[in-house]
């Protein structure tokens, strides 16, 4: 039957477009959405594990080695590694004890109270550590147009973020900084990401240039635990 009012046919068709395109501003999420909703699940998670790469030229003064991290129960572990050096770190909240040279456990307020550059560098770090699920979705965020090929969300970091992912969040240090990230995920969980940034940091007032390529490989979402020693149990007390 056809409907005599023209004003009612207007508003049939108006409420029919409203409808339809919202429901394409619901289906239709970017790449950005996809990332975000993975590290979110990610971050949702009761544990999981990572393993994390760097590469730097071979010229670099500074040569991270691989770095196993596990998070549970709002409790973090990293242990990290610097040529022959490895460090155990575990944290919850604001709270972190470190391991030390004699096999024992220090504090935070340790390390900062050693007087030395790299004690103070270490204490920073630890402050503006991310676990990745936190890490992804901040450098997703600073992703300026983000992605999906070969398998991948990628695209160019921010000036904004490439600077605070050179300076491990100190947005202070670091100048000409440039970068890109790429994110992969199964199941509409993250399982790795990388990230590339190279520009010039500031230690001690002299100025070093940068190159650093750094991937994450997620693992053991759901399953990992962590078991810490009683003496560094006692210290984050």
């Amino acid at each position: 039957m056809q409907m005599k009012d023209p004003i009612m046919n207007i508003k049939l068709i108006l409420s029919a477009v409203v409808v339809f395109t919202g429901s394409l501003a619901i289906t239709q999420a970017g790449p950005s959405d996809d990332v975000a909703a993975a590290a979110k699940k990610l971050g949702g998670e009761s544990s999981y594990s990572w393993h994390t790469t760097v590469v730097v030229p071979e010229d670099s003064q500074f040569k991270p080695g691989p770095t196993d991290g596990k998070t549970a129960d709002s409790l973090t572990y990293v242990r990290m590694s610097l040529r022959d050096n490895t460090m155990e770190i575990y944290m919850k909240g604001t709270n972190a004890v470190l391991s030390n040279p004699d096999g024992g456990w220090q504090t935070l307020a340790d390390l900062a109270n050693d007087g030395q550059g790299p004690g103070r560098f270490m204490v920073g770090m630890i402050h503006n550590f991310q676990p990745p699920a936190t890490q992804a979705a901040d450098l997703a965020a600073g992703v300026k147009d983000l992605q999906e090929t070969n398998g991948a969300y990628a695209g160019e970091l921010t000036p904004d973020a490439a600077k605070k992912a050179l300076s491990f969040g100190r947005r202070n240090s670091a100048s000409n900084a440039s970068g890109t990230a790429q994110f992969w995920i199964s199941n509409g969980e993250l399982t790795k990401y990388e990230f590339h940034v190279k520009g010039t940091i500031s230690f001690g007032g002299n100025d070093r240039e940068i190159d650093r390529d750094t991937t994450v490989e997620i693992k053991d979402i759901g399953s990992t635990k962590i078991e810490i020693p009683d003496d560094a149990k006692k210290l984050m007390q």
